[in-house]
């Protein structure tokens, strides 16, 4: 699975003082960290940045690139079109640019200037099943904006499919518990309904947006694990959650060598099946395995998500 590095994003403090700054330093270090902690490509969520954002985007290019050099894939997040031009620019080699634009979604404006861009630099995209009126709530309403909607434009624009990668918007188990369950099954029906399949990518943290931090990790990795099991091919996550990327490891490797490794397996192999986890496949009486189970029936929309849900 393919992994982008989420990490400089405008919404953290600590991005947004250095990015005022100008401490260099500090994206050196960040891209640097990613990077060994085994991201693919790294995300630089910039923010609008109406009036500085070209100016921001080469200044911040040259930091991640000094971190990690100049080979490693890098994702330009603003809605800042001449920001993202500039930084096409900057990363293109052979008249191919080694960048992900995040994203289009659409909504008029975005779906006639992004996809042309993309496909002028030979730069992946990514489209999000999203129109102007918001993100609807169902796997079929999300599905269709894709195959009615991104993936017609993009074939308009000569953007190889293989470039496109369709992002079908998880929504919080805080406050929308019940949409949960129809990301992942727009990504199974989007592998099943075009052939070719389209390349599908999701934001892997909005799940646990605005739950207490250290739940979040356990949440995310749970869902990522059922997200990968019906064929999501990329996320834009963390990648210096180290038990996140064990379990991709454990999912990719196989590796069934602990009692949780076991499980996570066997969540896999259910959801691929089209099925779920059963209460004989868990050993309750471990903590780890238990909490698990919890939140798979969270995330499945079984059991009503609480701040206190691991403690019931």
């Amino acid at each position: 699975m393919f992994k982008v590095g989420e990490n400089i994003h405008i919404i953290s403090p600590r991005v947004k003082e250095a990015l005022a700054g100008r401490d260099g330093a500090f994206f050196v270090e960040l891209s640097r960290k990613q990077k060994e902690a085994g991201a693919d490509a790294l995300d630089l969520n910039i923010g609008p940045q109406k009036k500085a954002g070209p100016e921001v985007i080469d200044w911040l290019i040259d930091c991640v690139q000094e971190g990690v050099g100049n080979d490693m894939t890098l994702s330009f997040d603003t809605t800042n079109l001449a920001a993202i031009e500039v930084g096409l620019k900057k990363v293109s080699r052979n008249g191919k640019a080694n960048a992900i634009i995040n994203s289009t979604s659409a909504e008029e404006e975005r779906l006639a200037n992004v996809p042309p861009l993309a496909a002028q630099y030979g730069a992946k995209l990514i489209a999000l099943c999203m129109e102007k009126s918001g993100i609807p709530v169902t796997a079929d309403a999300r599905v269709a904006i894709a195959m009615e909607k991104l993936i017609p434009r993009a074939q308009e624009v000569g953007l190889p499919m293989e470039n496109l990668f369709i992002d079908p918007l998880i929504l919080t188990v805080s406050g929308c518990q019940e949409y949960v369950p129809h990301a992942v099954e727009a990504v199974h029906m989007l592998k099943m309904v075009a052939d070719p399949p389209p390349m599908t990518l999701v934001g892997l943290s909005n799940v646990s947006n605005a739950v207490p931090a250290p739940m979040r990790p356990l949440i995310n990795r749970t869902y990522l694990v059922m997200l990968m099991a019906v064929g999501v091919d990329a996320a834009i996550l963390d990648p210096l959650d180290r038990e996140l990327m064990e379990t991709i490891r454990i999912v990719g490797q196989r590796d069934a060598s602990t009692p949780v490794g076991a499980l996570v397996l066997k969540l896999f192999d259910a959801v691929a099946a089209g099925a779920e986890l059963e209460p004989s496949d868990v050993d309750l009486s471990d903590p780890q395995q238990a909490d698990i189970w919890k939140t798979v029936q969270v995330l499945l929309n079984k059991v009503i998500y609480t701040d206190s849900y691991l403690r019931l």
